[in-house]
């Protein structure tokens, strides 16, 4: 049994999942999830994730992840090469770090945003299978959280290739999707920001992020 990854182009979640996916070279199959037509709210979705977001990810012996923290566990230790959590203790501890500033400072603040502005999020205004309603006072608050995370991730870029390490990680990929989907809430680094756009720009030299590139805002 080829494992089945759960998917929808576009959306920032499981576009940072394809990408470890296709880093660690693993054979899956793909299932369109439409979360435009809420399809991951329905019965037949709602039996494989519970909790209604995606990513998931089948297993071979039929064990689901319907997390990307359960994902990204599961490729390291299934897959050790090529690590995107770092090798020595102090790597994994700055990869870890850096993948949770990303996640909080950077996705989650676009999150914060689209999801209190957009007319489409009325009444789903945090993912799940539980609606709450949205608080448009957090827009604002997520465009100030995106400008500091900006020039948090500039400065630190001045002098690396990489975010965390010497090489590409989890820590770039859910930066990367974050600087990507920003777009999304016309939210993006500003021009001078130079470090950053380096950086983005050499990351579209890898494979997986070329392939992923399809569908994620602003793409050809």
């Amino acid at each position: 049994m080829t494992m089945k990854f759960y998917d929808f182009p576009g959306a920032p979640s499981p576009r940072r999942a394809r990408i470890a996916l296709l880093e660690k070279g693993v054979s899956f199959d793909t299932v369109i999830v439409d979360l435009v037509a809420g399809e991951h709210l329905g019965d037949a979705y709602r039996a494989i994730n519970p909790g209604c977001t995606v990513p998931a990810l089948i297993l071979d012996d039929g064990t689901v992840l319907g997390e990307n923290h359960g994902i990204f566990a599961y490729l390291e230790a299934a897959y050790p090469e090529p690590s995107l959590t770092g090798e020595t203790p102090a790597e994994k501890g700055l990869v870890a770090q850096w993948n949770a500033r990303c996640e909080y400072e950077g996705l989650l603040a676009v999150a914060e945003i689209l999801r209190n502005a957009a007319p489409q999020m009325k009444g789903r205004a945090l993912t799940g299978p539980h609606g709450f309603d949205q608080i448009p006072a957090l827009i604002e608050r997520g465009a100030k959280r995106l400008a500091a995370f900006w020039s948090v991730l500039d400065a630190t870029l001045a002098e690396r290739e990489f975010l965390a390490i010497d090489r590409f990680s989890l820590a770039d990929i859910t930066a990367l999707v974050a600087v990507d989907f920003a777009k999304v809430v016309r939210q993006r680094p500003p021009a001078e920001m130079t470090n950053i756009w380096r950086w983005r720009d050499a990351l579209d030299r890898r494979p997986s992020v070329m392939a992923t590139n399809i569908g994620r805002p602003g793409s050809a």
